[in-house]
């Protein structure tokens, strides 16, 4: 366990924004006792009593609009455990691991499941919490269970998929307990024989220009792969938090009359109605590209918000309202945040 007073967040989250947390703690990074003891041996300390808690993972789904009062804890366990039967591997791993490493390792091994969420970054323990989905595919269709454990003190808890509450980019962690667990390891179940999701058109496309006529796991995967690198700017040299918004269910008559004033605009059914790509409302706003002083909207994907250079979390923040605004007054649609606003503001 490693421990940091006043510590800067900026290398914390994919935003790169510059953002302090009271204490920074790293768990896991020794392996060396459970998560549960070195939380309960954390919070024996009396410099910590009475701050606020948070969990961050890899930091690619959260904007700090302020500093963080309290403690930032960074699980750091990795590692990856295999059981096998005839049809099936369950693959149990640490909070801590990448993710789309485990993505990897699943796919050079034929195990079917997640090559539709490749690319996607994070931890593999923040991947419950946003339930993160992809080109048809979402993590609650291979989940079996995870632990968690209480940040408040406690035994660690086994959680299975109706115990997260899973929902659309949700999950009870960032509703009821939010804020008030650690997941500590998440445990998946894969298919031998996969069945492969190719009912997303861009990934058919790209198998197609790909000259593939019989795919396997690692084909759809680097489909996806090419998929989000051409569609979507990298983090690394384009600081973002990828998806900003959700995609919002309209009712039948709201959709129809979107429809009717801009047709290119298509939806899936749902139950309760039609998803619509919040990125083409967006492009449909003409803020595709749009600059807001050192934010903006990512001139490849306009569901995407980017840090130009120096951006703060108030100037991305301001950015996000100006495209709600556009949104809601073309459309009257109020897009969701998909990103996790965290900061002093919230607090009060």
């Amino acid at each position: 366990m490693q421990v940091e007073a006043n510590a800067s967040l900026a290398a914390c989250n994919t935003l790169r924004v510059a953002a302090t947390a009271r204490y920074l703690v790293r768990l896991g990074s020794a392996a060396s006792e459970p998560v549960a003891r070195e939380l309960a041996n954390l919070f024996a300390e009396p410099r910590f009593d009475g701050l606020p808690r948070m969990v961050l993972g890899g930091g690619s789904n959260v904007l700090f609009a302020g500093n963080y009062p309290g403690v930032v804890i960074m699980p750091r366990a990795a590692g990856i455990a295999v059981q096998e039967d005839a049809d099936s591997v369950t693959v149990t791993a640490g909070a801590g691991h990448d993710w789309h490493r485990l993505v990897e390792f699943t796919v050079a091994r034929g195990w079917g499941g997640l090559e539709n969420l490749s690319l996607i970054p994070g931890s593999v323990g923040a991947a419950p919490i946003q339930n993160i989905g992809a080109y048809g595919a979402q993590l609650s269709d291979v989940f079996v269970d995870l632990e968690a454990v209480p940040l408040a003190g406690g035994e660690p808890r086994t959680m299975d998929a109706a115990a997260c509450a899973f929902g659309y980019r949700d999950s009870v962690f960032k509703q009821a307990l939010r804020d008030r667990m650690l997941i500590a390891r998440v445990r998946l179940r894969l298919d031998k024989r996969p069945r492969l999701k190719l009912a997303y058109t861009g990934v058919r496309e790209e198998l197609a220009q790909m000259a593939v006529t019989e795919p396997t796991i690692a084909d759809v995967s680097r489909a996806v792969v090419r998929l989000r690198r051409r569609k979507l700017p990298d983090p690394d040299t384009l600081p973002n938090a990828g998806s900003f918004f959700k995609n919002p269910v309209l009712l039948p008559d709201r959709y129809a009359q979107i429809r009717e004033r801009c047709p290119h605009i298509a939806g899936m059914a749902v139950a309760g109605g039609f998803k619509v790509p919040a990125a083409q409302l967006i492009e449909a706003c003409g803020l595709r590209g749009r600059r807001f002083g050192r934010a903006g909207v990512a001139e490849r994907h306009a569901l995407v918000l980017v840090n130009h250079g120096g951006a703060t979390g108030a100037d991305l923040l301001a950015a996000a309202t100006a495209v709600e605004e556009a949104v809601a007054e073309r459309f009257a649609v109020a897009l969701e945040r998909e990103v996790r606003l965290v900061g002093t503001w919230e607090e009060g």
